[in-house]
């Protein structure tokens, strides 16, 4: 009976990606076989038309997919974005709007094997509560299943939760989550029976990182933070005495129990704007980011002889995107910029590997890598996907298009790659 629930945990681990970057929130699959090359006519085994728009990342449980979107609507008299302070100066940032038209917030499923839409159900409709970025979404938090409900994070217009026929079972609707303007970006993740959810916001003054019950979504637990605004999400860090739940910031980076948010240690902040997700290792975890200050250092978990000011391992200040995630996989730590060049590390000690790795085409980079059986996928805005050998080499063994844009993520289930475009979800197969 035992081997037996092994197997089965170990193939639903496999088949399943149930959330931001998989299983374990990393990127990185164990399934193998999977396609290497593609084109709008080679391998892909069918695209399903998605209304709106969203960067948000498919996820997949069995032959279940689900995603979010947001559709445009008309101009709202009187509507607009809330005002946003620094210093006690009123400020709005340039390239950031939506706030004064209507739109619909909606989770769609779809069937995994036909790409045939299930249902769809509208989350939210009307005018919004705060601007979004304009290259951002108001749909760009990954939603998070467990196999039996699905939940969806649209920000100020609340936390909703599915089952998978589509009927909603509960939802949250959160207290006015600003963000300068700039939109949503961190998405909910699961641990027990816990929905885990960090709400960074403005310039810290209301900032949390919250708990909620996954069957009725009341609160468990609220522990109060003092960071600005971050679109990171979390992640869980299975270490060898204690699971902890790391949290990136501007101003510190910070360990809670994930049963119960107590804190427990807390070290140096990114001081640029905390994007991307922490890479998790053997008892470190890697925190970086990439916008106005490059910065990025390795942190011991658990308990730490001369206190928290000894938790940093090493450090790497280069080669981080302001958006996208890097990876740490197979004993490496893979960066990628905002351009698409590559950096590779040795995890343990931050030695370089390699620097300086270079794409054949010039675009800009927002999805964050996967990787799979020694390779590493990486996606460009112009939807060309990278095929990159996971090693001490830079090497490209393939370059393959979809033929749109792409924004979001991909996920991998059940020998299947799915990409989601500006327009379309592709699903990638042989």
């Amino acid at each position: 009976m035992f081997a037996l629930i092994l197997i089965l945990c170990f193939s639903t681990l496999v088949d399943n990606w149930p959330q931001w970057r998989g299983p374990r929130g990393q990127g990185v699959s164990e399934e193998k076989k999977l396609p290497t090359e593609w084109t709008p006519t080679k391998n892909i085994k069918w695209k399903t038309a998605i209304p709106g728009r969203g960067h948000s990342s498919p996820i997949v449980w069995g032959n279940r997919l689900f995603l979010t979107t947001a559709i445009e609507g008309p101009l709202v008299p009187g509507a607009g974005a809330v005002k946003h302070t620094i210093n006690n100066q009123v400020v709005k940032f340039p390239d950031t709007g939506g706030a004064e038209r209507r739109h619909t917030l909606k989770v769609i499923c779809i069937d995994a094997d036909t790409g045939k839409i299930i249902w769809e159900r509208t989350a939210y409709e009307g005018a919004m509560y705060d601007d979004r970025q304009k290259t951002n979404s108001y749909a760009s938090s990954t939603p998070a299943t467990d196999g039996r409900y699905v939940y969806a994070y649209f920000g100020s217009e609340g936390l909703y939760c599915y089952d998978f026929e589509g009927n909603q079972v509960w939802k949250v609707i959160s207290n006015g989550v600003a963000k300068m303007g700039y939109g949503e970006g961190t998405s909910p993740i699961i641990f027990e029976n816990l929905l885990i959810l960090q709400v960074d916001t403005e310039m810290g003054e209301r900032s949390y990182i919250a708990a909620f019950d996954r069957t009725t979504g009341k609160e468990v637990w609220k522990t109060v933070r003092k960071n600005r605004a971050s679109w990171s999400t979390p992640v869980l860090v299975r270490g060898s005495k204690r699971v902890e739940l790391i949290a990136s910031g501007a101003e510190s980076v910070t360990s809670y129990d994930p049963a119960t948010g107590k804190e427990l240690w807390q070290t140096e902040g990114l001081v640029s704007h905390a994007i991307p997700t922490s890479l998790a290792g053997e008892d470190f975890v890697f925190v970086y980011a990439g916008s106005h200050d490059k910065r990025g250092y390795a942190v011991r978990l658990g308990d730490v002889a001369g206190g928290d000011a000894n938790r940093v391992l090493w450090r790497h200040d280069k080669g981080m995107a302001y958006v996208a995630s890097g990876i740490l996989y197979d004993g490496a730590i893979y960066l990628i910029t905002d351009s698409g060049t590559m950096t590779a590390l040795d995890a343990k000690t931050g030695a370089l590997k390699y620097e300086g790795g270079r794409l054949p085409a010039p675009s800009i980079f927002f999805a964050s890598p996967v990787a799979f059986e020694g390779k590493i996928l990486i996606t460009s805005q112009d939807g060309d996907t990278y095929v990159i050998v996971a090693g001490p080499k830079y090497e490209i063994l393939a370059s393959n298009s979809v033929g749109e844009a792409v924004y979001a993520s991909p996920a991998i289930s059940g020998g299947r790659i799915f990409i989601r475009g500006d327009h379309n979800l592709f699903c990638i197969g042989h």
